[in-house]
């Protein structure tokens, strides 16, 4: 059922001032990114695909990357950190904290990379049944500019092909 705006939140991502006037807001001026796949397994080990170490280096990254180390501390306010060597040895570090954990259905969590640890943006995995299968759902946002949302876009993409491959 579509939603009407409020009137202090107009469409468009407008914030009305105390004068009347509008500007824009915060969240309508930072990029982001949502992609969907469907996955031929059941949200509890789509949650863990996302969750278990073991299983997070079967899949996490782009096409051209492995994982070259992952840890996870799974709890509200709980730190994971990944890192990424692509083909060419570069490496890719990064790293967040949980902010909401329902297992088998939702994961938000904080992302910076090493290199730019103020430029923090925020995970949202969605998964909920799909027939037989899952219906994942990413939306990753507050993205310092619409580059950096273009290259994660790309990666996550690539990511979420071989995470489908898996399941498949």
């Amino acid at each position: 059922m579509p939603t009407r705006p409020s009137p202090a939140y107009p469409a468009g991502g407008r914030v009305l001032n105390r004068d009347g006037g509008e500007h824009p807001s915060k969240a309508a001026t930072q990029p982001s990114l949502m992609l969907k796949r469907r996955l031929n397994t059941s949200p509890a080990n789509a949650f863990a695909a996302w969750t278990d170490p073991t299983k997070m280096a079967r899949w996490f990254g782009p096409e051209n990357c492995e994982l070259h180390h992952v840890e996870t501390d799974l709890r509200i306010g709980g730190r994971f950190r990944i890192i990424m060597r692509e083909d060419t040895g570069e490496e890719h570090d990064v790293s967040g904290a949980y902010r909401e954990i329902v297992p088998a259905e939702k994961l938000v969590f904080t992302w910076a990379w090493r290199s730019t640890p103020e430029r923090e943006s925020l995970v949202t995995v969605l998964l909920r049944p799909d027939g037989e299968g899952t219906m994942l759902t990413l939306i990753h946002e507050r993205f310092f500019d619409e580059a950096a949302r273009d290259g994660h876009h790309e990666g996550w993409a690539s990511a979420l092909n071989k995470l489908e491959r898996l399941f498949s």
